[in-house]
């Protein structure tokens, strides 16, 4: 598969000016994504999680120029994008689109449902007839399964799971390439986040998307997505297939994270290990030195507070950013 998105030590920092105690003072800094790097095939799914702040939501919003990148290079279909640029921006978001968390928030309560999925086509194509955008909003609309009835309704009159439909109709009514997912289900009951995924996953199979998964729940990820990033503070930790990573995920903090994932055993959920984090998660402004996560790693050691661990191929398409990657095995499988 050809790779469609590329991005190369990312750095997205945000300015906190009340931090200032004098005029002169250096404003400090919130490190939201320090230096992540990874890629996207083609009609693949990336999974990305990790604690709340970790960044991952600003990493969603830094690819599309939501937020702008400070340091680092992103690249589409092999073109470099300047995302702090609004006029290449407008181009990429023809095929780089986005569903957002909260399906209500996320939509227009003065327009109407055909209005909200049209809206994209009368930026990209202003010369189609009304009759034209009927057909194109409507087809979509049967395909995330809303009824074309319904299409001069408002957001209001629908449950959360109808507006997640509406909202992922709208990202897909210009046929993007890639569509970045932050956190679509988290807002929605256990059966909807079900029937939502299982949408995006025929919609992906049918449209040949790429799909970048965002979410807290690690069951959800495991079923939608091909590969799987872990982040940390604002850095990546460990990247492998979803496959690999769930049967044996290598970083401290990748087992940590798996091992709180409840399983459908009963007896299995009583007789597991949760493996705790100890301490707690220091703040971006001030992240700790060398590994961000020694603070919390029951294996660290001198050299874990002066040296930046780099991701490290251990196999396949499985990189870890520990050097001391087989100690912190030995002793995820000792608490297990």
């Amino acid at each position: 598969m050809s790779v469609l998105l590329k991005a190369t030590n990312v750095k997205v920092r945000f300015e906190i000016k009340k931090g200032q105690k004098w005029p002169w003072d250096p404003i400090p800094q919130l490190k939201a994504v320090d230096g992540v790097s990874f890629q996207v095939e083609a009609g693949e799914t990336l999974g990305v999680v990790g604690e709340s702040g970790c960044g991952k939501s600003t990493l969603a919003r830094a690819l599309i120029g939501l937020v702008p990148v400070a340091e680092g290079s992103i690249e589409f279909n092999g073109k470099p994008v300047d995302t702090n640029d609004p006029k290449a921006m407008v181009d990429l978001r023809k095929e780089v689109q986005m569903i957002f968390q909260d399906p209500l928030a996320s939509l227009n309560p003065r327009m109407t449902v055909g209005d909200i999925i049209a809206e994209p086509l009368r930026n990209y194509y202003p010369d189609w007839s009304k009759a034209q955008l009927q057909d194109e909003v409507r087809a979509m609309m049967a395909k995330v399964g809303l009824l074309p009835n319904v299409i001069n309704r408002y957001p209001h009159e629908f449950s959360g799971g109808q507006c997640q439909r509406i909202g992922i109709a709208r990202a897909l009514i210009l046929k993007p390439k890639l569509v970045i997912c932050d956190e679509p289900v988290s807002a929605l009951d256990v059966s909807i986040q079900a029937q939502v995924v299982n949408l995006l996953k025929q919609l992906q199979a049918e449209m040949g998307l790429a799909l970048i998964f965002i979410a807290h729940d690690l069951s959800v990820v495991k079923h939608i997505s091909d590969r799987v990033m872990v982040m940390y503070l604002g850095n990546q930790v460990e990247t492998a297939s979803s496959e690999e990573l769930y049967a044996k995920p290598s970083h401290f903090y990748s087992r940590a994270l798996l091992s709180a994932v409840p399983l459908p055993d009963p007896e299995a959920e009583r007789n597991k290990v949760i493996i705790p984090l100890t301490g707690e998660l220091p703040s971006p402004i001030n992240p700790p030195s060398g590994c961000v996560f020694r603070t919390r790693c029951p294996a660290v050691c001198s050299d874990c507070a002066s040296h930046r661990p780099k991701l490290e191929n251990i196999g396949g398409s499985h990189f870890v950013a520990c050097p001391r990657i087989d100690v912190a095995i030995d002793l995820g499988h000792h608490a297990a």
